[in-house]
């Protein structure tokens, strides 16, 4: 069974006997591992390695499988702490038996298990820092300082339906950022200083478009639950907006990831095999189909997210790879190695 086949079992009605045709175990902690979804964590180094390649700067490989693990152990944290922050105020009490606090029953232990994710993950993070600059540290402390504040007490601020701009933010500039200083030599790092060396100009271009990918995927992940949300205060923009309103907006998600994309290739600062981004395409039309037709049944795009998440995979290790074969590719193409 597919991801979003699980997500949809999750939501099917009850049986003619009263009895909730509910899927095994096994399928409700595939669909709590949320797997796909660590595509979002990986991609903003990803990202900064295919644009170091391109630009034939060095890429340590050591540096970049510390930062890969020490992102993943983050965004586990931030998974596991949702599903308690979420447990707390009861929102996924009903609609969502495939909370890991739901499952295991134990709040405190999923909240160690959260924690423990959390300082091994810094001290990965610690250690790349250490290797290259200390601003990797404070950029990624900045990414999970706003991962708290959006469903973390006091401020659960994606219960007022500022999650998706926090989510560009966090996994745009900041993560890209880090990213970009963990791969390149310590003396490059460090070269102006450590705060000053922060590469903003760079990560906020080749990362404003992944990163709308990304902040799609959150936003499609309330569509099938509003009722739920709207009735524990979560006003998130699908709730805000409604279902036909937020659809349409999933188009512009697309067609601005893309555009984001295409500017720089366009102006001759990215190669041409930069539009290699469009490999995401297919599931972002897809994606615009389903909330289309379908944006009032909640069963039907209960999986809504996994073909946002499809499309930002896809056009996120797209232009990763068209950033890293641009040199290769030039003469052939007739542009410059790295586009500019």
């Amino acid at each position: 069974m597919s991801e979003p086949q699980v997500v949809a079992s999750l939501h099917a009605p009850s049986g003619l006997d009263g009895a909730a045709q509910a899927p095994d175990r096994r399928r409700l902690w595939k669909a709590a591992i949320k797997w796909p979804m660590y595509a979002v964590a990986v991609m903003p180094v990803l990202l900064a390695a295919g644009w170091r390649v391109g630009q034939g700067l060095a890429v340590r490989l050591d540096q970049l499988l510390l930062f890969l693990l020490a992102a993943v152990l983050l965004l586990a944290w931030e998974n596991l702490a949702n599903d308690v922050f979420d447990a707390d105020t009861g929102v996924d009490a009903q609609g969502k038996p495939h909370s890991v606090v739901n499952l295991t029953g134990r709040r405190d232990r999923v909240a160690a298990l959260a924690n423990g994710a959390l300082l091994l993950g810094l001290a990965l993070m610690a250690l790349v820092a250490l290797r290259s600059s200390p601003a990797v540290l404070a950029l990624v402390l900045a990414c999970c300082g706003i991962g708290y504040a959006y469903q973390g007490p006091p401020f659960r601020l994606g219960y007022r339906g500022l999650g998706e701009p926090l989510c560009w933010i966090a996994f745009g500039p900041l993560a890209t950022a880090a990213g970009l200083l963990a791969l390149a030599p310590p003396a490059e790092a460090g070269a102006a200083g450590w705060l000053a060396a922060v590469p903003w100009g760079t990560a906020i271009e080749l990362g404003s478009g992944p990163a709308l990918a990304t902040t799609l995927v959150l936003f499609c992940s309330h569509f099938h639950q509003v009722e739920e949300d709207a009735a524990h205060g979560k006003r998130s923009p699908v709730v805000r907006l409604g279902t036909g309103a937020a659809a349409g907006l999933v188009p512009w998600f697309v067609a601005g990831t893309l555009s984001f994309q295409w500017a720089p290739v366009l102006v001759g600062q990215w190669p041409l095999t930069a539009l290699l981004g469009v490999a995401g395409l297919p599931a972002g039309q897809a994606l615009i189909r389903l909330l289309r037709e379908h944006h009032r049944d909640p069963q039907r795009i209960s999986g809504s997210k996994f073909l946002a998440l499809r499309f930002q995979a896809l056009n996120g290790l797209g232009l990763a790879l068209g950033l890293a074969l641009g040199p290769l590719l030039a003469p052939w193409l007739g542009g410059a190695p790295g586009g500019r």
